[in-house]
């Protein structure tokens, strides 16, 4: 009994922890507000204050989902791109992921 309850533990905690998978065709309608800052080579932006505003195209999927659900919870600490994140579901955070990750 205790390894069945165990076993359905575990299970719950798996379904749970499972992703959404990214789609790159789907988000091409959905990186319209991302290509004005990101996809600038040199680009900077001025607000909260002057920085760098990094490349995504090439980056890994799991390290774009990763920095987009950090802003999503407050994790990191950019307003506009905290802004952003709030809007996307984790299906859309897994098509944009996969639509820059794709890209070299």
């Amino acid at each position: 009994m205790k390894k069945l309850i165990a076993f359905v533990a575990l299970a719950g905690v798996a379904g749970f922890a499972s992703a959404a998978e990214g789609n790159a065709k789907t988000a091409e309608n959905k990186v319209a507000m991302c290509i004005g800052c990101h996809g600038i080579p040199g680009y900077k932006a001025t607000f909260p204050e002057v920085y760098q505003v990094p490349k995504l195209g090439g980056q890994s999927a799991k390290y774009i989902e990763n920095a987009l659900n950090a802003y999503k919870k407050g994790e990191r600490k950019h307003p506009s791109m905290r802004g952003i994140a709030q809007g996307l579901s984790d299906q859309d955070i897994a098509d944009v992921a996969a639509y820059y990750a794709q890209q070299k």
